[in-house]
């Protein structure tokens, strides 16, 4: 019974204390009352065991409102069981603090026994890969080997250059030392009455702290505490005021010059990084350089639309197709430092430099691209050129220099040929670049007169693609409104949605502009009337050629951290180095490519089928040949027809060789040797006549006559086989490229010096020899004589004719009538007639006396002429009668051979002159022979070689080519193959640019 009256006494003081309980309405449950109440009322609860109650959150705390003065209540002691006589605040507290250990404890076990369960179900759903090792290449294994992470995290910003970095919090802490003075003077009350932990508590959200504050005290001091929770509550609000104005107020201290500063040392500490990244990409590409991956590299990007430039460079765009695809374009005024720019963003001093000098000639376009060498090379040629070394990039700026030399025309001084350059380098932004020559006022001595409008011409050329970034460089150093090119962009692109505007040169710019407002106002683009996306400002050297590009960087960066411009917040610190701008122009160009590139693709597409259904209509039966698919196919058909000269047969070059050597030597021969030696009228003299005259026209002319008369037959052997058509089969599109073939390798074509001086003694023992050996012979060289003779007759009878006008059946029958000049010969032919009827054995030269006689027999008759017109008609009157009187001769030796086997003793016949044309005859037939054996074993192959040279230079020459293979066909064909070509290079890069999204 007293068990049960005592239980009921400690229920009453559980109730009580519910009762005058400030936080909760309505009766707890068992779990929150104290430890000691359950332990009364029930005695076998296993909080006999003095086990933690679980706290419902872990941020659950006890408020020290418990300490309030209670009253005292006195239970009557118990002799069994565990009841310590201690008052209940300290149990309470130390019971509550202990509950946030164990929740945390248990908290972590549980948690950590869940996580690791679901990690094993995991872990056995995953399949197992290492079967599938290979696929990853070695170098993800090996990073660790070239990657050195020790350093990269020495260069990384350390903690206290981050908090250098943060904003200045001085005002902050100067508000909350205000804040605490305040706290700690007027509520002293608070900080008797309240914790360390219940001022924590009491710190927190305002609903948090109005359901954790409980109190166990009595009802008068529930108001005491509600009120004292809202002061709180309320200072708690203040400070969080205080705290956002003190954050603001600490961004309005920070200026923008110190704004600008961190930027910068922000930036040096990214370029410190992009240096580090750069040599480890370098080492990395080197390593996949060297096939470690073994595989096949694809080609970039950049690559790839370069590529496609160049084709188009080549495309002939007056049949409606226009080249729209984007490139940056580099204008600016001579010598504001255009190529500087250039060579900045490049890396390397790769272009001729010259002091005023308009070193620019060309258009030079230069593709950017990332490898792991800093090398450059040329479009058509597969030499590389360090540029890390000296003699090298010498080299590259001489090679440049050359071929903008070879692009100008004789008469000009710029040439719109452009020169198309690849850079490759670590680090390199990926653009193409065209570098234009530079814009001038006036044109100086030493230009040609239309340089100025040339220059514009080729600049408008690539400025009015819709889809070009226009980089405009001004000079700085000079006055602004001496600048020409400003207003050229402005009429290009007036509204400035593709021009990026770069003033060079503003460390001059700086020191000598005596308001750095001026510079602020042309680089906000005030003082011209062009707009611009982008502005920037850039210091390319101190003017010494001779600088290398690292050294002009650090006095670039170096220049701006002292600047003026950036410490009166002028320049922003994006808007200045070439680094800045290179991403920015590189950012600009590939977005324009990914918003232009696809539309192009399409219109190449339409142009395609244009082409192709032309062709169909024109050439249905004709397969598509382009220039030099063409070229090859008439290379082939030259070089099978000087094969062909091959065949002829020796018979046929040595009939065709005797006949045209006789051509070219038998004038010499009936004029200077037989004629003269004809008239001595004696055998012995005949023959010393005929033996020197021999002799002295086989040691000077015959030789070198041999030799020119078997070139022109082989020439025209060659000319032939060239132009003989093969019916059908025969294509006219190559007769003018045939031709030009012929003529340049026949001016090429020497002879054999060596051949002259053997042909010499050949000639000459063929000469000296005078025995006919049979009547055949004999026969041969009198058939041979007598045309000699009788072609000679021919001749002569043809020039009387003409000296003297046509005869009596032509004047009736064809209606033609003599000159004054033709009656004067006439009559001086009838008399010189006369003479020779008198004395057939005249000699070939008149006398004076004969001269004075025929004159004046003339002029009784009423003929006036002159003596020197009587000589004239003598000697075609004379040359005629001698002429048949050697043909007479000639058949009364038809029977002579009997008598020259005899050496005419005992006969009046002398046949003297048939062994002279007998041997003329032989030394023809051998020569010829020994012409025919040099043609077919040397001077033909020899041709052949030089065919195969020409063709060879024709191939390299592509004016040549453009010349040569002419018409519409052609034309046709090669814009069709270049749009293919364009089309199928640009599909590839459309898909390779899909591929990189």
């Amino acid at each position: 019974m007293w068990r049960l009256r005592r239980a009921a006494v400690a229920c009453e003081v559980c109730q009580s204390l519910v009762k005058h309980s400030s936080g909760i309405k309505g009766s707890l449950p068992l779990q929150k009352l104290h430890l000691v109440s359950r332990s009364i009322y029930h005695s076998h609860h296993p909080t006999l065991k003095l086990q933690r109650p679980q706290l419902r959150t872990s941020f659950q705390q006890f408020s020290s409102l418990t300490n309030l003065p209670l009253r005292k209540l006195k239970f009557s002691p118990i002799k069994y069981g565990y009841q310590p006589r201690r008052n209940f605040w300290p149990a309470r507290l130390a019971t509550r603090l202990l509950k946030l250990r164990y929740l945390i404890l248990g908290s972590a076990v549980g948690g950590g026994y869940t996580a690791k369960k679901t990690f094993d179900q995991w872990k056995d759903m995953i399949p197992d890969l290492s079967e599938y090792k290979w696929i990853v290449p070695d170098i993800v294994w090996e990073i660790d080997e070239y990657i050195d992470f020790e350093k990269i995290r020495k260069a990384l910003p350390s903690s206290e250059d981050l908090v250098k970095l943060a904003p200045d919090f001085d005002k902050i802490v100067e508000s909350l030392s205000l804040l605490k003075d305040f706290f700690t003077s007027g509520h002293k009350l608070v900080s008797e009455v309240i914790g360390a932990s219940d001022l924590l508590l009491l710190l927190g959200s305002p609903e948090e702290t109005a359901f954790r504050a409980t109190d166990r005290g009595s009802e008068s001091d529930k108001h005491f505490r509600k009120g004292l929770l809202g002061e709180l509550i309320l200072l708690q609000q203040q400070i969080q005021e205080h705290e956002e104005e003190a954050r603001r107020a600490a961004g309005q201290y920070s200026t923008s010059y110190a704004q600008q500063k961190r930027k910068l040392k922000y930036q040096r500490i990214l370029e410190r990084l992009e240096k580090e990244n750069k040599e480890l990409r370098k080492l990395v590409l080197q390593k996949d350089d060297k096939g470690i991956h073994h595989r096949k590299l694809k080609k970039s990007l950049i690559d790839m639309y370069s590529e496609v430039l160049d084709v188009l460079s080549d495309y002939d765009a007056s049949y409606n197709t226009q080249d729209h695809l984007p490139r940056v374009v580099v204008v600016g005024d001579q010598s504001a430092g255009k190529t500087s720019v250039l060579e900045m963003i490049a890396q390397a001093r790769i272009f001729p430099r010259g002091s005023g000098e308009m070193m620019t000639r060309s258009p030079v376009k230069v593709t950017l691209s990332e490898g792991p060498h800093h090398v450059a090379l040329f479009k058509d040629s597969s030499r590389e050129f360090d540029l890390t070394k000296e003699e090298d990039l010498a080299a590259l700026r001489h090679e440049i220099e050359l071929r903008m030399r070879k692009n100008v025309k004789e008469g000009c001084t710029v040439s719109p040929e452009t020169i198309s350059l690849n850079v490759k380098g670590p680090g390199l932004q990926r653009m193409v670049l065209v570098d234009l020559p530079g814009v001038i006022n006036t044109v100086t001595s030493g230009m040609a007169p239309d340089t100025k409008e040339t220059i514009f011409s080729i600049s408008k050329a690539y400025m009015q693609n819709p889809n070009a970034i226009i980089l405009c460089i001004q000079d700085g150093s000079v006055d602004a409104e001496r600048s020409i090119v400003t207003d050229l962009v402005s009429q290009m692109d007036p509204h400035g949605r593709r021009t990026i505007f770069v003033l060079t040169k503003v460390d001059l710019a700086e020191k000598n502009v005596a308001s750095p407002s001026r510079i602020q106002q042309i680089i906000e683009g005030k003082l011209f009337p062009m707009k611009a996306l982008g502005y920037f400002a850039v210091v390319t050297g101190k003017g010494n050629s001779s600088e290398s590009i690292e050294a002009i960087r650090e006095y670039e960066e170096e220049f701006f951290q002292n600047s003026k411009l950036l410490k009166t917040s002028m320049l922003k610190a994006h808007q200045v180095t070439t680094r800045n701008l290179s991403l920015a122009v590189s950012d600009c160009f590939w977005k324009m490519v990914r918003e232009s590139v696809e539309q192009q693709a399409d219109s190449f597409k339409a142009t395609r089928f244009n082409l192709e259904t032309e062709w169909k209509n024109n050439y249905p039966r004709l397969r598509e040949l382009d220039r030099n698919e063409l070229f090859e196919k008439a290379k082939n058909e030259i070089l099978d027809e000087v094969i062909s000269l091959s065949q002829v047969t020796p018979k046929h070059w040595e009939e065709i060789l005797q006949q045209s050597l006789w051509e070219r030597v038998s004038t010499h021969v009936i004029e200077n040797i037989y004629l003269p030696a004809a008239q001595t009228m004696n055998s012995g003299t005949f023959n010393t006549t005929v033996d020197i005259k021999l002799k002295q026209w086989t040691d000077k002319q015959l030789p070198n006559k041999a030799v020119e008369v078997a070139w022109e037959t082989l020439q025209e052997e060659f000319s032939r086989f060239m132009t003989e058509p093969k019916g059908k089969e025969h294509d006219d599109i190559f007769d003018k490229l045939k031709e030009a073939v012929k003529e340049e390798s026949i001016k090429r074509h020497k002879w054999n010096d060596f051949a002259e001086d053997s042909l010499r003694v050949i000639q000459h023992n063929a000469l000296e020899d005078r025995s006919i050996s049979d009547k055949q012979q004999w026969d041969a060289a009198i058939y041979f004589m007598e045309e000699a003779l009788q072609a000679r007759l021919k001749d002569t009878e043809n020039a009387i004719e003409n000296m003297v006008g046509p005869d009596w059946k032509k004047r009736w029958l064809y209606w033609k009538n003599r000159t004054q000049e033709q009656c004067v010969h006439n009559e001086t032919k009838n008399e010189l007639e006369k003479m020779l009827k008198c004395n057939e054995e005249h000699p070939a030269y008149l006398a004076s006396d004969e001269i004075t006689t025929v004159r004046k027999n003339l002029e009784s008759r009423g003929v006036e002429v002159d003596p020197s017109l009587i000589k004239d008609t003598w000697h075609q009157v004379y040359r005629r009668h001698f002429l048949k009187t050697a043909l007479n001769h000639c058949n009364l030796c038809r029977r002579g051979f009997y008598y020259y086997q005899r050496h005419f003793v005992d006969s009046e016949l002398e046949c003297n002159d048939v062994v002279l044309f007998w041997r003329i005859q032989r030394m023809l037939a051998i020569t010829a022979n020994t012409l025919r054996q040099q043609l077919t074993n040397t001077e033909v192959r020899r041709l052949e070689k030089n065919v195969k040279e020409v063709l060879e230079d024709f191939a390299e020459d592509g004016e040549k080519k453009i010349k040569l293979l002419t018409g519409k066909r052609v034309q046709l064909a090669e814009d069709l193959k270049k749009v293919r070509e364009i089309q199928e290079k640009l599909d590839a890069f459309i898909e390779a640019l899909h591929q990189e999204k």
